[in-house]
């Protein structure tokens, strides 16, 4: 066995496909904004509404989905939510009306979406992996970058070329094929093949499987984690990243690049180069979680990034500038999640931190939802982004300093306390 592939690495290397397509989806809008404006006459408010509903629905869906998979199992989750999308995604192609749109993409989309979040990366790696588990949730983390690196320029090409309805199509059809993949190779625990955890001592007690009703479930969490400052301040922090990635640059930097001329397959490739380059960064940020002070690492994070928003508007003037921009914040995008992570862990326990992070990943997604929609709104109102991207960087930069107060000067909810609870 020793000198056999662990399984830990398999069920790994599913979900890493599974979310790599979930991102997928979810990047969609961002190449489908302006074509959607040209062909259909809808505002980019009202195609904002929409992915602003999307987004929060992600969100909102997190911590019921850990909770969901702690009592019906991951395999089940991901193959019920990849069908769900599939059907969705594949109906939105016949949409003619903008209320259409809000419930396919916005309601249906952004649950299911939801239901295979990074909060099911944090499930796995805390199930699966007692050592290397900052490296296999920096990777599934970069899962996101990944997607988009493999199929926005795709998505792009054919959104400018046989039309958005063919976007659509690819991304359904991959969504399908997530269904048997999961069922043929997810396993829900280690003991289901016979082995411990990556890493586990042979006498190391089994973690008690949770039962009961999810819903309750999430709730009961959220109601012990709210009592402390902790999760506030991650929460906090976590809705500023949101804001400051999904909400606007996932979804409205190719239509700021198209405002400054600039065509919307380059401007999908840069944002794919911020993928590659958020691989690296993010898979990176994991390795150093297990290395370095979080908290530092999260004030070293937020602080970049939000220096590079405020270069932004003046980057978009300059292909060096922008260049440059694409490089340096690729590398920043979601390095976030595996301090986040760890520190929620840290404060938590691993029983109650899947569940415990799905609702501060629900604060990102809001925070994702209300730029999302407020910049598509500037941009109609103002005639560009320059505000929006400026005033996201400020925010960063607080963000920054509300980092370094997480787990100082307060006493933190011992594990085993929450374990018993």
């Amino acid at each position: 066995m020793p000198r056999r592939l662990h399984y830990a690495w398999i069920v790994a290397g599913t979900t890493f496909v599974v979310l790599l397509v979930g991102a997928a989806i979810r990047a969609t809008p961002g190449v489908l904004m302006v074509p959607l404006e040209h062909d259909l006459g809808w505002s980019r408010t009202m195609i904002s509404l929409a992915v602003s509903v999307n987004l929060l629905l992600y969100g909102l869906a997190g911590p019921f989905c850990a909770a969901v998979a702690e009592r019906f199992g991951v395999r089940r989750v991901i193959a019920a939510a990849m069908a769900m999308l599939a059907a969705a995604i594949l109906l939105a192609t016949q949409i003619h009306e903008p209320w259409q749109l809000v419930v396919l993409w916005g309601l249906v989309v952004g649950t299911g979406t939801g239901m295979t979040a990074n909060v099911l990366g944090a499930v796995v790696a805390t199930r699966w992996f007692s050592q290397r588990r900052g490296l296999v949730l920096g990777a599934l983390t970069a899962a996101t970058a990944t997607g988009q690196l493999l199929f926005l320029p795709i998505l792009a090409k054919l959104a400018a070329g046989p039309g958005w309805r063919w976007a659509l199509v690819a991304v359904g059809g991959a969504a399908l094929l997530m269904v048997p993949l999961a069922l043929l190779l997810i396993r829900e625990h280690p003991t289901d093949v016979g082995l411990r955890p990556l890493g586990a001592a042979a006498d190391a007690p089994d973690p008690p499987r949770r039962a009961g009703n999810p819903i309750v479930i999430a709730f009961q969490v959220l109601g012990r984690a709210s009592r402390t400052r902790d999760f506030w301040l991650l929460a906090g922090t976590f809705f500023i990243c949101g804001a400051s990635t999904n909400g606007l640059i996932g979804t409205h930097f190719i239509s700021a690049c198209m405002d400054h001329g600039i065509p919307e397959v380059t401007a999908a490739g840069m944002l794919a180069t911020m993928g590659i380059f958020d691989l690296f960064g993010t898979t990176g940020s994991g390795w150093l979680s297990d290395r370095i002070d979080s908290r530092w690492l999260l004030f070293t994070y937020y602080g970049l990034r939000g220096l590079s928003l405020i270069f932004l508007p003046r980057a978009l003037l300059e292909q060096q500038g922008l260049s440059i921009f694409t490089v340096f914040y690729g590398l920043d995008w979601i390095a976030t999640v595996p301090p986040t992570v760890k520190l929620s862990a840290d404060a938590f326990g691993p029983r109650d931190a899947p569940i415990v992070f799905g609702w501060v990943v629900a604060a990102h997604q809001v925070g994702a939802s209300v730029a999302a929609l407020g910049a598509g709104i500037v941009r109609d109102q103002l005639g560009d982004y320059r505000f929006a991207f400026v005033s996201s960087g400020m925010m960063c930069l607080l963000a920054a300093g509300f980092a370094l107060a997480i787990a100082r000067g307060v006493r933190r909810v011992q594990p085993e306390v929450m374990a018993a609870s």
